[in-house]
């Protein structure tokens, strides 16, 4: 007796997406604001905890604000990126590891 089987291709279709580049590097980050984003994965507030102090050794001048974003690391924080816009000079994302 043969049976017949059903396999499937578990590879599936990414979604279309639209790139974007990478914003221009800051010439320095003396005075500026540097915003240290944890997306909830894996302790990355741990990872961002320990790149502010760096920067209040290190860097002094440099303000750091460490937030988390609001729900899991996939979904967007349009408040957050907002308030970033507005007041930061530049983002750190931290995925944790």
């Amino acid at each position: 007796m043969s049976k017949t089987i059903s396999v499937l291709n578990p590879v599936g279709y990414p979604p279309q997406i639209t790139q974007l580049g990478m914003a221009p590097r800051l010439d320095t980050l003396e005075g500026k604001t540097v915003y240290l984003v944890d997306c909830r994965f894996d302790d990355g507030d741990l990872l961002l905890g320990q790149m502010q102090a760096w920067f209040g050794e290190h860097m002094p001048s440099v303000k750091t604000v460490l937030k988390s974003k609001a729900g899991v690391y996939t979904e967007d924080d349009p408040e957050l990126f907002q308030e970033i816009k507005e007041k930061g000079d530049a983002l750190v994302l931290g995925v944790g590891h």
